[in-house]
């Protein structure tokens, strides 16, 4: 027997929302939680140590009973008793008494530590010494303090003290004296770049670009699951390849044997034999998608990397994976090789970069000095060095250990495409369509380029996913969410009267995270 459901007016309905609500938020969320004594302690001593632990060495006086701490010390100093003895805590460097941690004698309890007032009064009529200047220019170690402290000094006469008193409290200690900060180099001049050729045929997103070994013709994979080969001095079509069933999001040319391999989001891998222009070999094990591929320079051996947090090494010719380079947290979204350690180099959603040894297929070191993830990577052709792009900054690193060179600050969008020549020109593409071009060595930005969108695209279709110089240097191509492939040039009329650096010896840069 089933039981009558109890029906209600839509106002109970409406109140018992509303109640619901009223109960939800009535508890005070927002009220500050109460100060807790001893966490507030230990809060204040380390903000101390952080902050001030320059000048914590200043003098500690303790007073007698009949004493205020802080009395003005010229008021008592014609009052003092033979049994008034107060003693002195001298916790750095002083000029009474010279020694750290020395209570003062009967030798030196005349002197007493002279009013604040009287400090800069002093200060205003004496004339700067040469000690004075010389502390200026050069500043003292604490252990050279130290070494030279000694009983000399307390037989100086007051005059003296007061100026040793002035010149030691402070502009002695290395860690308080103001240094010079260091000015970036002029950058060398660079020719500026113009846009030459838009090419169109994809019917996609164009998410990748690779340049055939004779610098004869290019390579595009594009979300519209083609890949199409472009005549490099024209720009006109030479073949279209399907066979991918979602975005081909990395494409790579051999130069040691006439195969084209492709990756894409389909979790497919494949070798195209270009003679036949045919698939030949499928390399299967990616969990996910597949978002990059590159090809050892001297070894066939082909490197991917995937949504599956892993990248995969395999045997070009027998298929094998050789190995799988776990440790990535998140989606691995690039990959580089190069001849020399470390072999292989990825760049992750999870905003690391790892260096690996392919002997060994594990990591040799992890680079975790960026905040947000790690889309393009480039090595420069000449140099041991390397550049990672994000949307924090662009760095840049050495190898083999990746130590920390510099940042390249001011591209601020997510960077997915970067691309170095052997001239020192290092190019930055982002989603916003910007690109920017640096000088490598000291990474002043010299051009910024944001080209317009294809006629009948979206404003917000003027994303950068990849970007290439050809084998000569003397064209970059890049790949564009308005379904159009870019090819810019140098300025041959520019020099260097007509574009001059608009450079400023500015602070340099190079901040250590």
């Amino acid at each position: 027997m089933t039981e009558d459901v109890q029906k209600h007016s839509v106002h109970t309905l409406v109140f018992r929302s509303l109640k619901r609500t009223h109960d939800m938020f009535v508890a005070d969320h927002a009220k500050p939680v109460s100060l807790d004594e001893t966490s507030h302690k230990v809060k204040m001593a380390a903000k101390l140590r952080a902050d001030y632990s320059a000048v914590l060495h200043m003098p500690v006086l303790k007073e007698g009973k009949d004493r205020p701490l802080g009395s003005n010390m010229h008021s008592n100093q014609n009052n003092a008793q033979p049994g008034d003895d107060p003693e002195y805590l001298i916790t750095g460097t002083h000029a009474y008494p010279s020694a750290p941690g020395v209570a003062l004698t009967v030798d030196t309890q005349i002197h007493r530590n002279p009013s604040e007032g009287g400090v800069h009064a002093m200060a205003l009529a004496l004339p700067p010494s040469q000690a004075r200047l010389d502390a200026s220019r050069t500043a003292a170690s604490v252990g050279d303090i130290h070494r030279h402290a000694g009983g000399a000094e307390r037989s100086h006469a007051p005059h003296s003290h007061a100026m040793s008193l002035l010149e030691g409290g402070g502009t002695k200690n290395s860690s308080l004296v103001a240094r010079k900060a260091p000015t970036m180099p002029k950058p060398q001049w660079h020719a500026p770049w113009k846009l030459f050729r838009v090419i169109s045929g994809h019917l996609g997103w164009v998410r990748s670009i690779a340049v055939e070994p004779g610098n004869q013709w290019f390579v595009t994979g594009a979300g519209d699951r083609t890949i199409k080969i472009w005549d490099l001095a024209s720009g006109k079509l030479k073949l279209s390849l399907t066979g991918h069933i979602s975005t081909v999001r990395g494409v790579a040319v051999s130069t040691r044997s006439p195969y084209l391999f492709s990756c894409g989001e389909d979790k497919q891998v494949k070798c195209w034999d270009l003679e036949y222009n045919k698939v030949i070999r499928h390399y299967h094990g990616h969990l996910s998608a597949v978002y990059d591929l590159d090809l050892h320079p001297t070894i066939d051996v082909l490197v991917t990397c995937s949504r599956d947090a892993t990248a995969r090494v395999w045997d070009i010719r027998s298929k094998a994976n050789v190995h799988t380079l776990s440790g990535h947290t998140n989606t691995v979204a690039t990959v580089r090789c190069q001849a020399a350690e470390p072999q292989i180099i990825t760049g992750s959603h999870d905003s690391t970069i790892r260096l690996w040894d392919l002997i060994a297929g594990k990591t040799r070191a992890t680079l975790t000095n960026h905040k947000k993830s790690v889309r393009a990577l480039a090595l420069h052709p000449r140099q041991y060095t390397l550049a990672s792009g994000s949307a924090d900054n662009i760095k840049q690193w050495t190898f083999p250990d990746g130590n920390f060179i510099q940042n390249l600050s001011g591209h601020n969008a997510i960077i997915n495409a970067m691309a170095v020549n052997s001239d020192g020109v290092l190019v930055s593409g982002a989603d916003n369509g910007t690109i920017h071009l640096w000088d490598w060595r000291t990474g002043y930005n010299f051009q910024r380029i944001h080209a317009a969108v294809q006629p009948g695209s979206l404003d917000s279709e003027s994303g950068i996913f990849a970007c290439m110089f050809d084998h000569s240097e003397s064209r970059l191509i890049t790949a564009e969410a308005d379904k159009t492939i870019k090819v810019y040039k140098e300025d041959d009329t520019a020099t260097e009267e007509s574009h001059p650096i608009n450079w400023k010896p500015e602070i340099l840069k190079r901040k250590r995270f």
